[in-house]
């Protein structure tokens, strides 16, 4: 294994989360301007400018790819396992928990199951390669001065609380999901598997004045999918619908160009 001239102290390593999920948000909202003509959410959660996959991904990579970290050929063969391996990972769990897809590679060349495919695998490798020989040692000097600029009590407790913020507002976007998933499912009569428990859900909150008032309010469809602007529902039958798409009238994007969008603007 090649030295690193870091140590990966746990703050180091949470510091390195944060930074590469906003840098992940900036990556995605730019990808999706030059590519699909909108400015949209492409974050993973309700607020904050962070897109956890690229996060944890860079964190699994930094960490994994300094066991193959002998040149740009074994570099990239380990981006491309590690990255690959690990976003079908997210999009497995989150199906199972959450019952939707963040993104979809079906229509892809080469995809399994449309989790993973080819295209984005290769671009995890070269990713990989990009991370450690370039980016990341510009990530190590950034936070070494910061580590000069504010003592290490107040770095340590700004680390904190940012991450503490991030997961609150993960479970918080959770929680809002799932309703404006259970709300659509029933609302729109969708086939879904457990239907009878979706329905005794959506009942049960609405049943109820004080839950109903707060849904109605914070948990809006609007809300969500300006957040979650490709917010999908996998129906018992396998089939994938847009919950944009049931409800036209509401436009979850900040700008759009007047032109027509090339391809499905599906990955979150």
């Amino acid at each position: 294994m090649k030295e690193t001239n870091h140590k990966l102290t746990i703050w180091r390593i949470l510091a390195y989360f944060i930074i590469y999920s906003i840098l992940g948000y900036i990556l995605e909202t730019t990808f999706a301007f030059l590519m699909y003509g909108v400015i949209e959410s492409r974050q993973s959660f309700m607020y904050g400018p962070f897109c956890s996959i690229y996060g944890i991904g860079a964190v699994a990579m930094i960490i994994g790819l300094r066991y193959f970290n002998k040149n740009n050929y074994t570099l990239f063969i380990g981006g491309y396992i590690i990255g690959s391996v690990l976003e079908y990972l997210i999009s497995y769990i989150g199906e199972l928990i959450i019952g939707t897809r963040w993104w979809d590679y079906s229509y892809r060349f080469l995809n399994i199951n449309g989790r993973i495919c080819l295209t984005y695998s290769i671009f995890w490798g070269l990713l990989g390669v990009y991370l450690m020989k370039a980016l990341n040692p510009q990530i190590d000097k950034f936070i070494d001065w910061l580590e000069t600029k504010i003592n290490v009590k107040l770095f340590k407790t700004l680390i904190a609380v940012v991450i503490l913020f991030m997961l609150v507002d993960s479970i918080y976007s959770a929680f809002a999901e799932d309703w404006v998933l259970t709300k659509v499912i029933v609302e729109k009569n969708l086939n879904a598997s457990d239907k009878n428990k979706i329905k005794k859900k959506y009942e049960g909150t609405y049943n109820n004045s004080e839950k109903k008032s707060f849904v109605d309010k914070y948990w809006t469809i609007e809300k969500v999918l300006m957040a979650y602007p490709n917010l999908t529902i996998l129906t018992e039958d396998n089939q994938k619908i847009y919950v944009k798409e049931l409800y036209p009238e509401i436009h979850p994007y900040l700008y759009k160009r007047n032109v027509e969008q090339r391809g499905n603007n599906n990955e979150q």
